[in-house]
């Protein structure tokens, strides 16, 4: 069975609803850890604590064509967190940007699907990410550009907890602030959780949404896995006038496998025998 017959199959050789936010989130997850276990490669308790923010985004929220990836009146997204740059290829694969027999070569020398997200060469990703707290600058950059072209596209970056300990984030947002970026969206992962231990016990974050509005923004917080909830923050954010907009999104790192939750392990650890088998098993017993 080749890459795309073994996920699709799972939903009886019927046409699968990508549009679906639901039956997306599942596939991020199925892709990620399939490509996780064929490149040996790390991060899926970060793919996974990400999969509905990233199907309500290519489903719900992003105006692109996947059959015109550089349309100049698309929106764009940044993924800060470039470490769960899989969860982008999968959404974008499922999406029609390219195909999804491409994923099994995540990760393998030569692949333009690098471990990190990367935007060379690869359809429907704006700009190559991995050191964590430069996301937000460029997305703050390309909101600011937007506005002197005057342009109707969006912006949106998605950002990890952990990543908030970076100055560079602060930076940016206080520079957004300032020039009242109301064409920017920032999602945050908060998984509570980072590399090797949980966030506030290694730099405090709380109270999370009180800094965001202190630093001038429009902020709510939602529950990360729930796709209306998502839809509704998102919808609420473009409404917004004169101020940036942070979405914190609050996941399970490891979402959707049971022994992968809230266990630092899986931030790094791969899938390999008997724990693939075991999260294969659960994932499968959850699709849509």
């Amino acid at each position: 069975m080749n890459y795309t017959e073994w996920t699709h199959s799972a939903f009886g050789g019927t046409e699968i609803d990508t549009s679906d936010p639901r039956v997306l989130a599942w596939l991020i997850r199925r892709h990620g850890l399939e490509m996780t276990h064929l490149s040996r490669g790390s991060h899926i308790g970060a793919i996974f604590s990400l999969a509905e923010i990233m199907a309500v985004l290519y489903t719900r929220v992003l105006r692109v064509r996947p059959e015109e990836p550089l349309w100049p009146d698309r929106d764009r997204l940044i993924l800060s967190k470039g470490h769960a740059g899989a969860a982008v290829y999968a959404a974008l694969a499922e999406r029609g940007f390219f195909p999804v027999e491409q994923l099994k070569e995540h990760y393998a020398n030569g692949s333009i699907l690098s471990g990190h997200v990367s935007h060379k060469g690869v359809p429907g990703v704006e700009f190559s990410t991995g050191s964590l707290g430069h996301g937000l600058a460029v997305a703050a950059g390309l909101a600011l550009g937007a506005r002197m072209d005057g342009a109707t596209w969006r912006v949106y970056a998605v950002l990890g907890d952990g990543e908030c300990d970076e100055g560079s984030v602060w930076e940016a947002a206080l520079q957004a602030a300032q020039f009242g970026l109301d064409g920017l969206t920032v999602v945050v992962d908060r998984n509570r959780m980072q590399s090797l231990d949980f966030t506030e016990n290694t730099l405090r974050l709380e109270p999370f949404e009180a800094k965001w509005r202190d630093f001038g923004w429009h902020a709510c917080t939602v529950d990360g896995h729930d796709p209306a909830a998502l839809e509704r923050a998102f919808a609420e954010a473009k409404e917004v006038r004169g101020q940036p907009q942070v979405i914190i999104a609050v996941t399970v790192k490891g979402k959707g496998v049971s022994f992968m939750e809230n266990d630092i392990l899986w931030h790094y650890r791969t899938p390999q025998g008997d724990e693939y088998e075991a999260a294969l098993k659960e994932l499968e017993a959850q699709r849509p």
